[in-house]
């Protein structure tokens, strides 16, 4: 299958970048740094240098790899826990999400994609009883520059006619790359794990919202178990 991989050098780009090459797929990988392009070729996929916010040169970028999939993992945030550089990254980070994800839809449609894949995040469900299911109300837009973002890329992925959305709600990750070796907090969900659902939404189940995340009675995940046949122990 022709992949078009946003976000390929990422904390999960790099697992799912694996996963895809071993199973055959033809990957084209995005990054915005041309020192990571380095991190796609030597997994075996083809690297492109491309920022998000420019529109016609992610087009042209889309309609060069013909990709059947597009799968969205950027992300704009630092790596390392630093409180004060996360806080300073969160705007920047809800831009990605409210700017660039129509322009990363309106270059899989130029393309001829099909399918559109987004990670979303899991812990943004207004407060309620738990375990919160995807039907449940996230938190109000207007609540947080973060909650925007989430609304604005769900809205975008799942409300484009013509293109199969899926939304994968990530649990807070941990692992390799991420800012915790060990699972913290609710609804945690290893990086690996995070990965190889995206995999498995490029075949597998009907356009909507899906929870991502370890079953510790956070958030539901039967309708990834069911849908997907996601589990989250799954290791690379």
């Amino acid at each position: 299958m022709r992949i078009l991989l946003a976000g390929a050098a990422g904390v999960i780009g790099r697992p799912l970048l694996t996963l895809l090459m071993r199973a055959g797929h033809d990957v084209t990988g995005t990054t915005r740094s041309a020192a990571r392009a380095g991190l796609i070729a030597d997994a075996g996929a083809s690297p492109v240098v491309v920022d998000v916010f420019d529109v016609d040169a992610l087009r042209e970028v889309a309609r060069a790899a013909k990709p059947e999939v597009v799968i969205h993992q950027l992300t704009d945030l630092p790596d390392e826990a630093d409180p004060g550089k996360i806080a300073a990254s969160l705007a920047a980070n809800a831009r990605i999400r409210i700017e660039g994800t129509p322009n990363l839809i309106a270059a899989a449609m130029a393309a001829g994609a099909r399918r559109l894949i987004a990670q979303s995040i899991a812990f943004a469900y207004a407060p309620g009883p738990e375990p919160r299911a995807e039907t449940d109300p996230l938190l109000p837009a207007v609540s947080s520059v973060s909650a925007h973002g989430v609304h604005a890329l769900e809205d975008a992925v799942t409300g484009t006619p013509g293109l199969d959305g899926i939304v994968l709600r990530y649990g807070r990750l941990y692992g390799p790359g991420t800012w915790t070796a060990v699972a913290q907090g609710r609804g945690p969900l290893h990086v690996d794990a995070a990965a190889h659902a995206a995999v498995l939404a490029l075949t597998r189940g009907a356009p909507g919202i899906y929870n991502i995340a370890e079953d510790d009675g956070a958030v539901t995940i039967s309708k990834a178990r069911e849908q997907f046949g996601f589990d989250p122990s799954f290791r690379l």
